[in-house]
């Protein structure tokens, strides 16, 4: 008999005796016969219980076990496509290693989304969230080999600020002791652009805090990005940068997460354009005449409503018009300078056209809207410190900022990538709290 394996691996073992540790997810059965979900963590098996192959002890054993008492197994591996995973275990042993709780809230029937959420400690042992938060790893192992195989550093930003790097009131405000405030950091970005004229190219990975009252499926008010800086660099070379890491994590995934990604039922066809790369490229002003012809035309996708409305030139684009983009094309599109007015303060003028900025969004099909947002930073100290001033920003919580373009400043940029809307979009699940394993909303704060 083998040692303890994971259910993951049992495929390979066809034909062998193998012990496992596992949970028991659900049951079923009557009279002489016993069907065991189990799940152990890295995946799902079914262990079927014969009282003709087992002693009448085990087979009691197997009648009184409850939903989630961990257990002991051992059993023959039977190769079974039907199964999930291709396989079942024949059980010829078993032992309860933890006592009977009682009663699991999450029963097999249907539950509201507010009642699972409020035993996300729980829920989180159930087949859904188990194959996104293991798309979330596949995703989060991904952007590190990447940067790292193009020659970045991880360079840590810090979650005190004493400004806001964008010019938003949306912050975390913290009393320091009744002293001063700070504020939870909202971007990594400008501490990550003086790694990148220490490095060259460095990028941030780590939790942000918006205080954005929004309730929408896209917002979180506190998620995770990934914020890579270069120097130097050019807008053009910016967005081939993102363009590709996310094929890159794509391709990963797919590679990866086939089981994952089959159990939520997600379509992987329509993630083979992002996987292949050669993202479209258009401007804002074009953007906004694709959207226009959809919506004079009445193409619209299902969940944009008819009455939407054309975008004016100067305004941003809404969930809508992002959805509407998104349908426009079979993989994610680019969409580049945009209106300065509507911009961060940081972001460099597009020299033929200095209304505009040299910035992008990135925006993924089938409604999931912009999962990237970078730009080309100003390097110029003259005009970074009048953007500053024009925004009424402190001029003295800048100072270190500015430092960076008066000693060796080159043309430089990066881009942040949130990483649960890439999560939701990856794997077609409708709202990004489900991306993250405990979410921080308007609405919740616990478990």
């Amino acid at each position: 008999m083998s040692s303890d394996v994971d259910i993951r691996s049992l495929k390979a073992r066809a034909g062998e005796t193998v012990t496992l540790s596992a949970w028991l997810q659900d049951k079923s059965g009557k009279g002489k016969i016993q069907f065991l979900k189990l799940r152990d963590g890295s995946g799902f098996v079914q262990g079927t219980v014969f009282r003709g192959d087992v002693s009448e002890e085990v087979f009691e054993t197997a009648k009184r076990l409850t939903q989630e008492q961990a257990v002991r197994v051992t059993g023959e591996v039977r190769a079974d496509e039907r199964a999930p995973g291709g396989v079942e275990l024949s059980v010829r042993g078993l032992e309860a290693i933890s006592e009977n709780a009682g009663e699991y809230p999450i029963t097999p029937k249907e539950h509201g989304v507010e009642f699972l959420m409020d035993h996300r400690h729980l829920w989180l042992r159930h087949r859904r969230p188990w194959a996104i938060l293991r798309v979330r790893d596949s995703v989060q192992r991904a952007l590190v080999d990447f940067f790292h195989g193009e020659g970045f550093i991880r360079f840590d930003a810090p979650f005190f600020t004493p400004n806001a790097a964008e010019g938003t009131t949306e912050l975390f405000e913290i009393d320091l002791f009744g002293e001063d405030k700070a504020y939870l950091s909202q971007t990594g970005q400008l501490h990550a652009e003086a790694g990148a004229f220490a490095f060259g190219k460095v990028y941030t990975f780590g939790p942000t805090f918006r205080a954005e009252k929004s309730k929408t499926r896209r917002h979180l008010l506190e998620f995770w990005m990934i914020e890579p800086e270069v120097a130097p660099s050019s807008h053009a070379e910016n967005m081939a940068l993102q363009e590709r890491m996310v094929s890159f994590i794509v391709r990963r995934v797919l590679e990866e997460c086939a089981t994952e990604l089959e159990l939520l039922g997600r379509d992987v066809s329509r993630l083979a354009g992002a996987a292949e790369g050669n993202y479209p490229r258009v401007t804002y002003t074009e953007a906004l005449d694709i959207i226009r012809q959809h919506i004079e035309s009445g193409d619209l996708p299902p969940n944009v409503q008819a009455d939407v409305q054309p975008v004016e030139w100067g305004d941003d684009l809404g969930a809508p018009h992002e959805t509407i983009l998104g349908h426009h094309f079979d993989r994610p599109v680019i969409v580049e300078k945009y209106p300065a007015a509507i911009k961060a303060f940081y972001m460099q003028p597009d020299p033929e056209d200095e209304r505009l900025a040299l910035c992008d969004d990135m925006i993924a099909p089938e409604g999931y809207g912009e999962i990237i947002g970078g730009s080309e930073r100003i390097h110029d100290y003259e005009l970074l410190k009048s953007r500053i001033e024009h925004e009424g920003l402190p001029l003295s919580a800048f100072e270190w900022y500015l430092d960076l373009r008066r000693v060796g400043s080159v043309p430089h940029a990066g881009y942040g990538m949130g990483l649960e809307r890439v999560i939701a979009w990856i794997t077609g699940i409708d709202h990004i709290r489900e991306a993250i394993p405990f979410p921080r909303m308007l609405t919740r704060m616990t478990p």
